[in-house]
């Protein structure tokens, strides 16, 4: 079933409005969404509150999922990778990863019929 692939996108929460229609105008439109927080290349940020000193080293992220049988995973990524990008350090990185097995619990179909 290799023909079935997920995209896995973690990008800023804020631009999240900016990318959620993009995949559904490549004919991707299944998404699943959940908030995340994670560290990568950008830098550890130190600050204050009532006097103590605290690093926030975990940024907010959200990341995003979407399962393709009939369309290229290629294009799902482009999708999120313009709705997120801002050109600045922290946009995030998409993941494509190939789907073995899909089941719909209602219909009891599976492989890429349950996409």
């Amino acid at each position: 079933m290799s023909d079935v692939q997920m995209a896995v996108g973690a990008v800023r929460p804020d631009k999240l409005g900016d990318m959620k229609e993009s995949p559904a105008q490549v004919g991707a439109p299944s998404l699943t969404v959940t908030n995340v927080s994670g560290r990568g290349s950008r830098p550890a940020k130190t600050g204050q509150w009532r006097g103590e000193e605290y690093v926030v080293d975990f940024h907010q992220k959200v990341k995003v999922k979407c399962v393709v049988a009939d369309i290229p995973a290629a294009d799902v990524v482009e999708a999120i990778k313009e709705g997120a990008h801002t050109g600045e350090p922290g946009d995030g990185k998409v993941f494509v990863i190939d789907v073995e097995d899909a089941v719909q619990i209602r219909t009891d179909e599976s492989g890429p019929a349950a996409v």
